[in-house]
């Protein structure tokens, strides 16, 4: 076992130098005639190719242009003889007889040259022009040593099969010359060794016999009847015994070829002379030329082709008209001169389609194979390939291209090529040939999804209905087939924004919140659904991202931001705050934050309480009512409507500061008491109203002092930080009460000059509410209450009793609970205390529970 291994390589390395040594060429010989079958050499075993190999990569034969008499084996990779080899059919009289043929091999694809030479064999027998050849010789004047030229035989063979050796038969009269010349080539003669007697022999017949050298030899004769005449003894003679003439291939019929002239010294019938032609080479063209009997001129009468007969030899014969005609004759040697009357040829020996686009440079697309019939620099080829790019021609042999890929190709740009193959002999003028090609570009995934926007702005109403549309998204992918199906998909990687409160989240309080939990986008379409009805108190803005993924392998993807704005509707009502306690005042932002929240529990609040003093003048403020709207914009902008009584009261309302003043002077005729129904409207589509009672005690000035005094009493003791408990606030105010009813009934007078100070002196208002308290600014311009997303804010108007301290407090979830002292326990009813314009900083009114 060994040792046969070490032979198959030393095999294998002996064939891989002989195949370097050839050039990369396979040479084989075959007999002409072999039969079908026949074996000419193992092709695959010399091509390095092991068992079976030659059939699994299609081994196969290609010749073109020309029918092949060769077949490659399938199965056993030999190359046989398919069909009858004839060399004389195949090269003529040209030798060595070598056939070029190309052997394709694929995967991968590789082209082999083979060189087959088929090698002649003595199969044809030498053939004179004609069976038979008259002579016609005169008597005594023809003396001896005179020479007659004979056409001699022709072997199609080649080598020692076409040497010929001719023979004479027996005679005393004749024998043969043959003379061999390097521009005449052989010339046979027949000489006269004796004078001919016509009245001894009339007629001499005798038989020239041409054997060729192969073995065994094969011979051809020819009968030679020469017929003695009498008197004639000059024959005619040409200028030359030979004439050489060249005419391009091209030239028309009629063309003049050449004027023989040929003289002969006898006189009168005997030296009149007639001309004949012969074609001595080739001999099956009888046709092509003509000479004229009397003039001598040979003219053109077929069509000349460099490239099937490159010459010819002609043999002109001058004979008297004497009564023993004589025969003077001379050849005519004529080449054709090659012109470039054959355009190139161009053959796809194979072709690979289609070509992926990420095909590597260098890859060979298709194999090409190109002839010129003609020779010399008109046989001489040049190709290209248009257009330029991307693709080019390497030459691999001679007559043979590669179409190799030198670009990169991008099938979104081009998906087909139509390329040429030009070819350009050197001819002049040259003449050109062409062949297209197909080659289309078969797609591979290189494109990921492109959305059209980078980012989208969807707007949506609040409070929309489940699953309904919010807009439409497309990508691009410009690959085709599954490399350019899209699908799409919300990507929680995006987070949602909601107002005020962190990425993801609501302004609710409810926690982080995946986008997908809100939208979804349809796989195929990418429209884009709402998964629930959005809530613009709850999220003002979602922002995420849609991945759109093709189907390729591997897929690509690309991403698109989507920033959904949520419009606010007019879905909230307005909202009563509660009145303001001392709690409220000292508690700063947590507590206004928790008036708020309680404050969006409902739309409708109990009843307010306010006192004012009989005699009050008109404009006097006596309280003011306070709401807030979790709408935003024109639907969170209030104003403020005095429903009851109608008509001429002694109170009003303003319409956007919500605050409660006199309308006229008040006094007795109005009774102790007034009862307002005060309607807040916000300015929405449709509006929405909330209601408020307002119970406003009127009182003599003195109680109205008092009830002004105890409440300054209170805010100052508020804003130092005393906490009072709920039960100490009322305990306090019921003394001052009592104290204030006893100092009405025993001093009267005092009442009475109490009354008329009032006139001059700054009212005060009682308004009180459950509730916690809020701080909201009101001006006599109007109120507006803020939505979620707008930051705290201080602001101090000028004017006297119509300053507050404002605190916009933005919808935040509500703070841990406080200390039950401050935020639990109402706080007992107090009076309003109305700030009088010499303030320094106004504050808002304070509001007590009863």
């Amino acid at each position: 076992m060994v040792e046969r291994c070490c032979l198959a390589v030393v095999r294998v390395l002996v064939l891989q130098a002989a195949w370097a040594l050839s050039g990369g060429q396979v040479r084989y010989s075959v007999p002409e005639e072999a039969k079908a079958g026949t074996v000419v050499g193992r092709l695959a075993q010399d091509l390095g190719l092991e068992a079976g190999e030659a059939e699994a990569r299609r081994l196969r034969l290609v010749a073109p242009g020309r029918r092949a008499s060769v077949e490659v084996s399938g199965a056993s990779g030999a190359l046989l003889v398919s069909s009858r080899l004839d060399r004389e059919e195949l090269c003529g009289k040209s030798a060595p007889c070598a056939l070029r043929l190309e052997v394709l091999l694929e995967r991968p694809l590789r082209v082999f040259h083979v060189q087959l030479e088929v090698t002649d064999i003595n199969d044809n027998a030498p053939i004179f022009p004609a069976a038979r050849k008259n002579l016609s010789i005169t008597e005594f004047t023809t003396l001896p040593g005179s020479r007659f030229p004979l056409e001699g035989a022709s072997d199609a063979d080649i080598g020692a099969n076409a040497q010929l050796t001719y023979t004479l038969s027996p005679s005393e009269h004749f024998s043969l010359d043959l003379q061999k010349t390097e521009e005449d080539g052989e010339s046979l003669f027949l000489v006269l060794r004796k004078s001919l007697d016509r009245e001894t022999i009339p007629v001499h017949r005798l038989v020239l016999t041409a054997t060729d050298g192969g073995r065994p030899s094969l011979t051809g004769t020819l009968e030679l009847v020469i017929s003695v005449l009498d008197v004639n003894d000059n024959m005619p003679q040409f200028n030359q015994s030979v004439y050489k003439v060249q005419l391009p291939e091209n030239a028309e019929r009629g063309t003049l070829v050449i004027r023989l002239n040929a003289t002969d010294l006898d006189e009168g019938a005997n030296s009149n002379i007639s001309y004949s032609l012969q074609i001595l080479y080739p001999q099956d063209r009888k046709d092509i030329f003509r000479i004229d009997q009397n003039s001598g001129e040979i003219r053109l009468t077929g069509d000349l082709d460099y490239e099937d007969v490159n010459h010819y030899r002609l043999q002109a014969d001058a004979t008297d008209k004497g009564t023993a005609p004589l025969s003077g004759h001379c050849k005519v040697v004529l080449e054709v001169v090659d012109v470039n009357d054959n355009a190139p040829e161009v053959w796809v020996t194979s072709l690979s389609v289609p070509v992926p686009e990420d095909a590597s440079l260098g890859t060979v697309v298709a194999l090409l194979s190109v002839s010129d019939r003609d020779s010399g620099e008109n046989g001489r080829v040049r190709c290209w390939v248009w257009p330029a790019s991307p693709f080019g021609l390497e030459a691999t042999f001679a007559g043979s291209y590669s179409l190799v890929l030198r670009e990169a190709l991008d099938r979104e740009r081009v998906s087909e090529y139509e390329v040429e193959v030009r070819a350009e002999d050197g001819g002049a003028p040259a003449l050109r040939a062409s062949r297209g090609l197909r080659v289309p570009v078969s797609d591979v995934n290189d494109n990921a999804p492109l959305f059209a926007q980078a980012v989208y702005t969807v707007l949506a109403r609040e409070n929309n209905a489940a699953g309904a549309e919010l807009a439409r998204l497309w990508a691009r992918d410009p690959d085709e087939a599954a490399n350019g199906r899209v699908s799409y998909s919300v990507w929680d990687g995006g987070l949602g924004v909601g107002g005020g409160g962190a990425a993801g989240s609501s302004s609710s309080g409810v926690g982080w919140r995946p986008a997908s939990s809100y939208v979804s986008v349809d796989a195929e379409s990418g429209r884009l659904w709402a998964l629930q009805p959005l809530d613009y108190e709850e999220l003002q803005v979602l922002q995420f991202e849609v991945r759109a993924v093709d189907a390729g392998e591997p897929p690509l993807s690309g991403n698109a931001t989507v920033q959904l704005f949520v419009l606010d509707e007019n879905d909230n009502a307005p909202a009563l705050l509660p009145p303001a306690g001392s709690a409220a005042e000292a508690g700063g932002v947590a507590a206004a934050e928790a008036a708020l929240a309680l404050a969006g529990a409902g739309s409708e609040s109990g009843t307010l309480w306010a006192w004012a003093a009989w005699g009050a003048p008109a404009g006097q403020v006596v309280a003011k009512i306070r709401a807030v709207d979790a709408d935003s914009g024109y639907n969170a902008w209030l104003r403020y409507e005095l429903w009851e009584p109608r008509g001429k009261g002694p109170f009003r309302v303003g319409l956007y500061s919500g605050e409660v003043s006199t309308a006229r002077a008040l006094d007795e005729a109005d009774g102790p008491r007034q009862r307002l129904l005060i309607v807040v409207r916000d300015h929405g589509e449709p509006a929405r109203s909330a209601t408020a009672t307002l119970s406003v005690s009127l009182l003599e000035a003195a109680e109205a002092a008092l009830a002004a005094g105890s409440s300054s009493s209170l805010v100052s003791r508020s804003a130092a930080g005393v906490e009072l408990g709920a039960g100490a606030a009322s305990a306090a105010t019921n003394v001052w009460l009592v104290v204030a009813i006893c100092a009405v009934s025993s001093l009267f007078l005092l009442a009475v000059v109490l009354y008329g100070a009032s006139r001059w002196a700054p009212r005060a208002a009682v308004l009180s509410a459950p509730g916690p308290t809020t701080l909201v600014c009101a001006s006599e311009v109007g109120s507006w209450s803020y939505s979620q997303r707008h930051s705290r804010s201080l602001c101090v108007a000028d004017g006297a009793a119509k300053s507050d301290l404002m605190v916009f407090s933005p919808n935040f979830p509500p703070p841990p609970p406080a200390p039950a002292a401050k935020d639990t326990q109402p706080e007992p009813s107090a009076l309003l205390d109305t700030v009088s314009a010499t303030a320094f900083i106004p504050l808002s009114a304070v509001f007590y529970r009863p």
